[in-house]
């Protein structure tokens, strides 16, 4: 059975400059779920944001967000519809 693919927008929000390579080598592996990526830094605060559209199963945008929530001083928030496109 083929799982409904889904668009999602997710922000990323790095507290620890430690953990960006972690994050970038996520993101490499999960390059064919990225849609767009746009990183903003906050020059005069003490932390960053990097934005991303999704477009993949609710599994393998899962798989992403659970594994960029689990770095140290990284923080995540998704959002997930329907690809109406698809059908």
């Amino acid at each position: 059975m083929l799982m409904e693919k889904r668009i999602g927008a997710t922000i990323v929000v790095i507290h620890e400059k430690a953990s960006i390579p972690e994050l970038n080598a996520i993101l490499s592996v999960h390059a064919d779920t990225i849609i767009g990526r746009q990183g903003i830094p906050f020059r005069d605060r003490p932390f960053s944001i990097i934005s991303l559209v999704l477009e993949g199963t609710t599994d393998t945008i899962s798989s992403l967000t659970g594994k960029i929530g689990r770095l140290k001083g990284v923080q995540i928030k998704s959002v997930l519809t329907k690809n109406q496109g698809d059908k």
